[in-house]
């Protein structure tokens, strides 16, 4: 039944996301999202669209045994996208949103790289299904609501920071951004393919 598939990969794209496990999907979007104050609410829903795309495209992709790759490969080079990402906002000198227009095209060809990543269990999953449409879907529904889910979270967070605490800003930024940076890199040492 296409609803009980929706339902199932539904859970399947939020867990992707909101899991204990998925600490580097988190951290992608924590470092993606640090930048941003709550008043760019519509500016973020865009940027983790544009990495749902991004992460849907290389699924469908996969699923349709069109592209293949190594595994440990797209394990390495997940936690590379995130240091790039923290890097990034490490060095920017103004938060306009005309400066960080790069990070819609960070978000959506990293995301070419996330979907990757859970491309070769889903592939198996959905290759069995007949509703391969309905699976993918329901999949990416769940990725963005996960995802949307963290960024009000994190909105939330950043909300309560800027207006009950003397922390600026470019503080908040930069301690977000090095803390993300320095588990992302140690994730991308452990993960080295060669």
């Amino acid at each position: 039944m296409p609803l009980q598939d929706f339902i199932f990969y539904f859970k399947l794209g939020w867990e992707h996301i909101i899991s204990a496990d998925a600490l580097d999907h988190q951290l992608f979007v924590l470092a993606l999202v640090a930048i941003y104050s709550y008043h760019n609410l519509k500016q973020v829903l865009i940027l983790v669209t544009a990495f749902t795309i991004g992460h849907s495209l290389t699924l469908l992709l996969s699923v349709l045994d069109i592209i293949r790759f190594e595994s440990k490969w797209v394990e390495f080079l997940i936690p590379c996208t995130i240091v790039i990402t923290a890097i990034s906002n490490l060095f920017r000198k103004n938060f306009s949103l005309k400066s960080v227009k790069i990070n819609y095209f960070l978000a959506l060809g990293f995301g070419l790289i996330h979907g990757m990543g859970f491309a070769n269990s889903i592939r198996m999953m959905l290759a069995k299904d007949q509703n391969i449409g309905w699976g993918l879907f329901g999949f990416n529904v769940g990725l963005e609501a996960g995802q949307v889910f963290m960024v009000f979270i994190i909105l939330l967070i950043t909300f309560f920071i800027f207006n009950y605490t003397r922390i600026k800003r470019i503080s908040w930024v930069l301690f977000v951004s090095a803390a993300v940076f320095s588990l992302a890199l140690k994730m991308a040492l452990e993960r080295i393919p060669f």
